[in-house]
């Protein structure tokens, strides 16, 4: 018997992967402490409830596996609730019932027969690791990305090392087999799908500081999170970007981008040094003189070169005194105008400018507290955009003097981020009606002299935070935001925990662009064209953000289309949205020097920086 409401659930799992990194300091579920399937975490058995609903699979030994290994521990409920509100929990019980229900009415519990291949796979990765059973494929088998139909594969592997990896690329060379590389499969474009083997490096999790060399050694299970932590206990910050997107696989596929590229850069300059393994099974790195040119750029859609068996990225130095701030505007054009002379001044280690979607998204707990704080910023405080500059005390003095102090530091930001709340239900109206002032709202927000009364209406607390949630989560909220970090802008933004709330009401699709920052005109004609054509096909879209990068040189633009994958109208509307603002893109591109698509890195993202930005 199928929960309709489990299935509901299920089918809006965003597969964003939080699920497998311990983020919150909750653990993480203890099935996968010894099983290294994407089947075992809470995303996979969500897409294998699923595919129960829809009769696409049997009950096979490894599904009862699954089944069976789940403690209904809870972990699940708070790591993705605190994402998109899902409740998986009721989904594993679901699972669980199904399988015993199953096995009371005496139902068979199919085995599913390795043929002479799948025997040559477990010889090379051993047993337990290589595998063709329907429930454990079913997970490794769709992408919420609308212009990705799902595909399932022949075969799942598990390589220990890179000497495994050569084997099985050698392997399937040898039976013709495709095979595709996946990281933690939150790409949402469906490039970890395939028809044949899929290599899983969820066992490759080999990650060593070297101080002396100020690289970090990492192989290719290891997510941003983590190398992030463990670079960070060490004194050292990374430019990594979404935390449960895996290093080598986000190098590979966009050359990795977060607001700490304005200093840091992209592509190649991420990088010291790394480790391939080419279609015929050799191994080379980017350090030889007779390896392939993985450093160039082409403008076009490539194949992978090769498959990333390690990776040595940049440790950048930290100071005591780093701290963020958010300068508020009205419009974007002074915004861009800020961010652009910031980073031709060398001014933060950080630069960024977000529109309200992303900030009501990242304070808000709840989808609805977002809303309403989505309402708050440009209708009260009349903030349309913040740049946000990460920096020390003197980046952030010259901030100041910059803007003639107009910026919320971060005392006032932790306000609005436990007092959020209060400042959705118009906690601020009294204060704001009690100045007198020809500016915007937000420039009495930033009064020294406004403070005490700010903090008086919002009663920020991580007990006012929690208060916005679920009643059986408030005492975990209240914990967690008890934390100093959590509200902390450096920390947020190193770690990005936050970033994938942007998919809690509804799935999206980045159309992402580099362009010439002095091109202002362009900048704002790509993104009123990308709005456009989102509103011509009936499809919701924001404003994401904006990075300055090279001096102040080039940006990298995000703009954001949403979708509910279980509305067909929706999936068929978002199709034809986002090949208009491709083609919008590669004409662009063809026309305009300086313009590139993000999707032309993909499989070319250790590439110099240089060759896609100026070439």
């Amino acid at each position: 018997m199928i929960d309709l409401e489990a299935l509901q659930a299920a089918s809006a799992c965003r597969h964003y992967s939080m699920c497998k990194i311990d983020y919150l300091g909750t653990g993480l579920c203890p099935a996968v402490r010894s099983n290294f399937y994407v089947s075992y975490y809470p995303e996979g058995r969500m897409d294998i409830y699923r595919a129960l609903a829809e009769g696409a699979i049997p009950v096979t030994e490894g599904l009862a596996d699954i089944a069976d290994t789940c403690s209904l521990c809870g972990i699940c409920d708070k790591q993705c609730y605190f994402v998109t509100e899902l409740r998986p929990l009721r989904v594993m019980k679901a699972l669980k019932d199904f399988v015993e229900d199953h096995r009371r009415r005496g139902g068979d519990i199919a085995r599913a027969a390795p043929d002479d291949l799948l025997r040559e796979l477990r010889a090379t990765v051993g047993d337990r690791f290589a595998t063709n059973d329907p429930a454990h494929l079913a997970a490794y088998a769709g992408d919420p990305c609308p212009i990705a139909s799902p595909v399932t594969p022949r075969y799942i592997a598990l390589p220990a090392n890179r000497d495994e990896i050569v084997r099985l690329v050698k392997l399937c060379r040898a039976h013709d087999l495709p095979y595709v590389v996946r990281g933690n499969g939150a790409n949402t474009m469906g490039f970890e799908l395939g028809g044949g083997l899929i290599i899983d490096t969820n066992r490759m999790r080999g990650l060593v500081i070297d101080r002396d060399r100020w690289c970090a050694m990492v192989e290719p299970g290891v997510s941003a999170f983590e190398l992030q932590r463990e670079a960070n206990r060490q004194g050292f910050r990374v430019n990594v970007a979404e935390p449960a997107a895996l290093v080598c696989a986000n190098l590979m596929c966009s050359g990795i981008f977060s607001l700490l590229g304005a200093s840091y850069g992209t592509g190649a300059a991420n990088c010291v040094n790394a480790e391939f393994v080419g279609p015929g099974g050799d191994i080379f790195e980017l350090n030889q003189s007779d390896a392939p040119n993985l450093f160039s750029f082409k403008k076009d859609i490539v194949p992978m070169p090769a498959v990333c068996t390690r990776a040595w990225v940049k440790l950048h130095p930290m100071t005591d005194d780093e701290t963020g701030v958010l300068v508020p505007f009205s419009s974007f054009g002074p915004a861009l105008g800020l961010a652009e002379d910031l980073n031709r001044r060398r001014i933060g280690f950080g630069i960024g400018i977000l529109g309200p979607e992303y900030i009501s998204a990242f304070l808000a707990p709840t989808r609805e507290l977002a809303r309403r704080l989505k309402e708050v910023f440009p209708e009260k405080l009349e903030i349309n955009y913040l740049v946000l500059v990460l920096g020390d005390r003197y980046a952030v003095d010259a901030v100041r003097r910059l803007t003639g102090n107009r910026l919320i530091d971060q005392d006032l930001f932790r306000t609005l981020a436990l007092g959020s709340p209060r400042l959705a239900d118009d906690g601020l109206t009294a204060v704001l009606d009690g100045f007198q002032s020809d500016n915007p709202n937000y420039d009495i927000l930033v009064r020294p002299e406004a403070r005490g009364l700010i903090e008086a209406a919002l009663d920020p607390s991580p007990e006012t935070l929690a208060g916005a949630v679920d009643e059986d989560m408030r005492v975990f909220f209240r914990e967690l935001y008890g934390r100093p970090e959590m509200s902390d802008l450096v920390w947020l933004n190193m770690f990005r925990i936050l970033s994938s709330r942007m998919g809690r009401d509804k799935a999206f699709v980045a159309c992402i662009v580099y362009a010439p920052l002095d091109k202002k005109d362009l900048i704002d004609s790509l993104l009123a064209r990308f709005k456009d054509i989102a509103d011509s096909h009936g499809v919701k879209s924001s404003f994401g953000f904006v990075m300055p990068l090279d001096l102040g040189k080039r940006a990298l633009l995000e703009y954001d289309y949403y979708f509910d994958p279980a509305v067909p109208a929706e999936v068929d509307n978002i199709r034809r949205a986002l090949t208009e603002a491709a083609g919008q893109i590669v004409e662009t591109s063809a026309r305009v020097p300086g313009v590139a698509w993000i999707r032309h890195l993909v499989y070319q993202g250790f590439c110099r920086m240089e060759h896609f930005l100026y070439i």
